[in-house]
This record gives C-alpha cells, sequence and structure tokens, in this order.
C-alpha cells in the first residue's frame, strides 16, 4: 500500500521511523518544487539514497532538511545498489544535528540560491589566511553562481559549502547577495541546450525503441521553457525519461541514467 503526504506535516526524520519499525522494503520519493530526491529502504533499513549529485549518506542529510514538499513511499520497489552502511538511528541522529546547525547557520545564510562574492575593504591591513577549502570556494566565487551552484562545481554539498562561507561571511570577506535574473532570452536558450543534451543522453541509455516518446517529451520540455515553466520543464521531461527507461530497461539502466544526466547538468551549471 502506498503512503504518501507533506512534509511539512510530517519531517522525514518522523517519517522515516514510521516506515523502519514495519521492516518494510520499497522506495520515497521525495519531491520540492522542481527538485527530486530517493530513498531506498530494504526491511526497514535506509540502503541507498540520492538527490541531485549527492548519493548516500550526503543524500539522506540533504534531504533531512527540507522543511515543505511531498513524499510517497512505493513498497517492493528495490536498490540495485548499496550506498548507505550506517544504522537509521545514527543516520537521524546525525541529520538531526545537521538542522540543528543549519538553524544557526540561516541567520548568515538565508538560502543556498543567494550568490557570494568577495567583499574588498580599501583600509584593510591586517593578514588574511585561508584553509584549502576556503581557497578552493574563493576560486569558484565570481558574482554569479549561487551556493548551489558552487557546491556542484566543487562536488560538496550546499550544506559544508554553506558552512564554509558561514566563517567567511562572519570575517568580512564574503557577503550574499539575491541571485539577480537573468536575461529570459539567454536564460532559455540554455534550458533548451540543456533539453537536448538530457533527451542524447535518455536516447543513448534508453534505445531507439523509444525515440518517439523521448521525442514527445522533449517537445513539451520545449514548450514548456517558452511558455516560462523554465527548469519545471526540465524536471518534468527528466522524470518521464526516467519512466520511460525503468518500464523499457528496468532498474538498472535507469540509475545509469540518472547518474548520466546529473554529469550532464553539473557540466551545464
Amino acid at each position: 500500500m502506498a503512503f504518501q503526504g507533506s512534509l511539512k506535516e510530517l519531517p522525514l526524520p518522523d517519517i522515516i521511523q514510521l516506515v523502519s519499525v514495519s521492516g518494510k522494503t520499497g522506495r520515497f520519493t521525495l519531491t520540492r518544487d522542481a527538485e527530486r530526491g530517493y530513498i531506498f529502504l530494504k526491511n526497514g533499513q535506509m540502503v541507498h539514497a540520492m538527490v541531485g549529485e549527492l548519493i548516500g549518506e550526503e543524500a539522506i542529510y540533504a534531504l533531512a532538511i527540507w522543511n515543505h514538499g511531498e513524499f510517497q513511499f512505493e513498497p517492493g520497489s528495490e536498490a540495485d545498489r548499496q550506498t548507505i552502511t550506517k544504522s537509521n538511528t545514527n543516520l537521524l541522529m546525525e541529520a538531526a544535528r545537521r538542522l540543528d546547525e543549519w538553524r544557526v547557520l540561516s541567520k548568515k545564510v538565508p538560502s543556498i540560491e543567494y550568490v557570494p562574492e568577495l567583499l574588498t575593504r580599501e583600509n584593510r591591513h591586517e593578514q588574511i589566511t585561508l584553509n584549502p577549502q576556503e581557497w578552493m570556494l574563493i576560486t569558484k566565487i565570481d558574482g554569479h553562481r549561487s551556493i548551489a551552484d558552487i557546491g556542484r562545481a566543487v562536488n560538496l554539498s550546499s550544506f559544508d559549502v554553506a558552512k564554509i562561507l558561514y566563517g567567511m561571511i562572519t570575517g568580512e570577506l564574503v557577503q550574499l547577495k539575491k541571485k539577480l535574473d537573468r536575461d529570459p532570452d539567454q536564460q532559455n536558450g540554455e534550458l533548451v541546450d540543456l533539453a537536448a543534451r538530457i533527451r542524447a543522453v535518455a536516447e543513448e541509455f534508453i534505445g531507439d525503441s523509444a525515440h518517439k516518446t523521448i521525442e514527445k517529451h522533449f517537445l513539451h520540455a520545449l514548450d514548456g521553457i517558452m511558455n516560462g515553466n523554465g527548469s519545471h520543464a526540465v524536471e518534468t521531461m527528466v522524470i518521464e525519461f526516467e519512466k520511460t527507461a525503468s518500464l523499457l530497461r528496468g532498474i538498472s539502466v535507469t540509475e545509469q541514467l540518472r547518474s548520466r544526466i546529473a554529469e550532464v547538468r553539473q557540466l551545464a551549471s
């Protein structure tokens, strides 16, 4: 029997506890705006998770701080690999710790969609010492990339990037600004290019037998982009490609498809 609801009403740790005590095997699908994450359970234990480019434990921690969105549990759906070995108790305790830490971070980092930029002071004379992680972030700060974008570029979670930036903001080395809307034509062009690249990946993994289906969802995505639905239209196309891959090629190929699409998205960010 499927189990679904709102993350605002029932936080993820509570949801996991409810399902794990019954020893169920299945898959959670979590959605928040255009984002989508997955958690697989086997006999009540979390064994695999993914959201964006994150997999395993880091995906669990990222999903645990979602304070809105929807979830659905599909019993019987099994993961084709194991990326989590810790117990549910240890994972949820760490997730709770990070949630508490995020409440502190959010005082200076309101959203991972904010854009960091270097802060210059004419009369600064003191010596500045940066650790390797701070230097790594400095090289990616260009006044255009958001915290989430930088995380994808350096292969860190947005949470870890926010932690590093927190100290740099406190030290007045970095400030945050809201992400400015880009020129609509430029943004649409980038999304069309991304959709075309994802379509090519779908054709590679699913095969010629699904060409008409792939083309149909691609054209729907283009229509959505041109009508202002933007990234949501691309995300809908990806979901349909995953459904098609699962139906025609199975879970293993679907996982490979997701991984390759994530790579394409990271390169485009």
